[in-house]
């Protein structure tokens, strides 16, 4: 290119692509990779939800065009019912329910609606990798809490106080927890609320896995706690409880003051989300037989898989047993410079993709996340090669 270098902003500048996508990629040029980093689930969209998408294009001219900014009516109420059903508190379609393209555009907007240059949002250390890109592109700086290994990744609730500061705009959760598969307790998040509230914060509660939860061990969503509800902001993606991760559709639950203001951004960014995947939504929701329940249970196959193979490469991983999603996240013990090291390094000699810690916070240093989304055989395809490289134990 000649001529002067293009200009570039900071915010974008300093940043890298995630940890997670830029693992998925190098083992795209890999011929024979077996990728265990990205956390994109095997099963296939609901056939019923393909169904109902063939027929509307085919009976309404309409599909292809924008819905209001917020998102089908009939895919709002729908919501709502969902909402209140699953969680106890009832939520108003035209006051409280946004339609996103996904979770990742929801937080977008939402950070963008919250943050100025400079201030702070505490996130989970291990976290999901992407929350701290968004933040640092709003300029803000993203607050690290470090989760409790020894403890089973627990949140520490006394240092939670420490980290707020006057610039501090929000908290943001997982449960179950990218990475570590952590399901938090409902003392902890109550006691986490209470926290929030008493310093005027937002909790921003990301949800892609509540579906996917094992041993009936006991979730409790925070959503519905009617009295935090002006304090939350619930975001729920179909991506992985409904395998629609390509139709990029979502939903966020808000107190309407926040809507308001949100819908600014999110017409900004975006105008809507797809005409034709809110329609796919409409199927997903409506419909009276549920995917989750039979994806969950191969999951639940899959993680009992991945434990087995663990427990024979003690010289190379030591794991937690997760306890819902779908990402183990052990601590390496075989000998190695870095977890990006070791990520390249097990890529490299012996054809397998992992995401390194390191790209999940500074307490995910040491640590992988393995995906157990993917099928049974490139499971033990991927151990396979594991154990190939470094030899098999325990």
């Amino acid at each position: 290119m000649s001529g002067a270098a293009l200009k570039i902003a900071h915010n974008v500048e300093g940043m890298t692509i995630s940890v997670i996508k830029e693992m998925a990629m190098r083992a795209a040029e890999v011929p024979g990779a077996v990728s265990l980093a990205w956390g994109v689930p095997s099963f296939a969209t609901p056939a019923h939800v393909r169904a109902a998408v063939a027929e509307a294009f085919d009976a309404d001219p309409t599909v292809g065009r924008y819905t209001l900014p917020d998102g089908l009516p009939a895919l709002r109420a729908l919501i709502a019912r969902v909402h209140e059903r699953d969680t106890g508190v009832a939520v108003d379609p035209q006051d409280n329910v946004l339609v996103t393209a996904g979770n990742m555009q929801g937080l977008s907007i939402l950070f963008h609606t919250l943050l100025d240059a400079g201030d702070e949002v505490i996130v989970t250390d291990p976290g999901f990798a992407s929350h701290v890109q968004q933040i640092k592109l709003c300029g803000a700086i993203p607050r690290y809490w470090v989760l409790d290994e020894a403890r089973g990744w627990q949140l520490d609730l006394d240092a939670l106080p420490t980290l707020i500061t006057p610039r501090t705009r929000a908290i943001v959760v997982v449960s179950p927890s990218n990475p570590t598969g952590r399901v938090f307790p409902r003392e902890e998040l109550l006691a986490l609320a209470r926290i929030a509230r008493a310093h005027g914060l937002v909790i921003v509660i990301d949800d892609p896995y509540s579906r996917f939860v094992y041993d009936d061990a006991p979730f409790f969503n925070l959503a519905g706690a009617a009295e935090f509800r002006d304090h939350v902001a619930y975001l729920f993606t179909f991506s992985k409880a409904y395998a629609m991760s390509g139709w990029r559709l979502g939903y966020m639950i808000v107190p309407g003051a926040l809507k308001r203001e949100l819908l600014k951004v999110h017409d900004a960014n975006l105008i809507c989300a797809p005409h034709v995947s809110q329609v796919a939504g409409i199927a997903a929701l409506g419909a009276a037989q549920q995917p989750w329940p039979a994806f969950r249970e191969a999951l639940a196959r899959r993680r009992a898989l991945v434990i087995e193979r663990l427990e024979r490469l003690p010289h190379v991983f030591d794991y937690q047993v997760p306890q819902g999603a779908y990402y183990v996240f052990p601590r390496i013990t075989a000998p190695h410079a870095s977890a990006r090291a070791f990520a390249l390094d097990l890529l490299a000699k012996a054809g397998v993709s992992v995401t390194p810690g390191c790209g999940f916070g500074p307490h995910g240093e040491d640590h992988v996340r393995i995906a157990y989304c993917v099928d049974e055989d490139t499971i033990n395809a991927g151990f396979d090669r594991i154990e190939a490289r470094y030899g098999a134990g325990g």
